[in-house]
């Protein structure tokens, strides 16, 4: 089982290592997905990128096969831009194209500052720049303490999916993955997000860079997509039709397929 150990635990990452042989060597690409989700939520993309890209996709710590940290375990948002290094580095990626949805978009733009020269270009989806709101984390511990893991995932199914976005079996999966979070982890991850703001430093992230959304996330308008838009030197920006802000997996195919005509342009140019 593929680890990267870091100071705080071990983060599990699962590597997809089928690249035809007649393609030329391309950068890897890393992808980092958000609270409620795992690792499996990227599946559904490999088709679309497999024959030309190594893929690497981890469980962000506090879900899944990675570290699960005690109810006081202090987050940052500058630990989780490290975990995502830490999985680079184990999995042997040099430079790489990154991929990031929801709170792992919000990541993936803090590491393309970090250390844009690790970074080709950068997807987000259904992330932002700005934070969460302490309504939201409010909102979220009242529904987990009054009715659990189950009742938080129950409802935020609604906000992810229009009722015929995916078929019972899909929808089942991912709802079992979402519902395996620990309650401290939900928490304690979205608080890394009140009152971040990158605004300022946007303009700093020269590689490419593009940028998924839904037209109906709860929780990241589109008009908050389209300022990261503006600010962004490089950009291209796609909003999905009919989804919600559980586009990667809802629309996988169509953004899996979005973002290998993205890079293929930019290789080409």
């Amino acid at each position: 089982m593929p680890l990267a150990d870091t100071v705080h635990g071990a983060l599990h990452y699962d590597v997809v290592e089928q690249v035809a042989p007649w393609q030329t060597e391309s950068d890897p690409i890393l992808f980092h997905h958000g609270i409620g989700a795992s690792a499996g939520l990227w599946a559904g993309w490999w088709p679309a990128l497999a024959d030309r890209y190594r893929l690497v996709a981890f469980d962000m710590r506090g879900c899944g096969r990675s570290h699960i940290p005690s109810a006081d375990f202090k987050w940052s948002l500058d630990l989780l831009v490290d975990d995502l290094f830490a999985v680079a580095d184990a999995a042997g990626l040099q430079r790489f194209h990154l991929v990031g949805e929801s709170i792992g978009g919000t990541v993936a733009l803090a590491a393309t500052l970090a250390r844009p020269e690790r970074i080709a270009t950068l997807t987000v989806t259904n992330g932002a720049h700005l934070g969460a709101s302490i309504q939201r984390v409010e909102t979220w511990r009242r529904r987990l303490d009054e009715g659990g893991v189950k009742a938080w995932s129950d409802a935020f199914m609604s906000d992810r999916f229009h009722d015929d976005a995916l078929s019972p079996g899909r929808r089942a999966w991912f709802a079992a993955q979402q519902e395996k979070w620990p309650r401290d982890s939900i928490l304690n991850a979205l608080g890394v997000l009140v009152g971040t703001d990158l605004t300022v430093r946007l303009r700093e992230i020269h590689c490419p860079t593009l940028l998924l959304h839904p037209d109906g996330s709860p929780f990241i308008p589109v008009p908050i997509m389209a300022e990261l838009y503006r600010h962004l030197p490089d950009a291209e920006l796609n909003v999905i039709g009919r989804s919600r802000h559980g586009l990667p997996y809802s629309h996988a195919d169509r953004c899996a397929m979005l973002l290998r005509a993205f890079l293929d342009s930019r290789q080409a140019g």
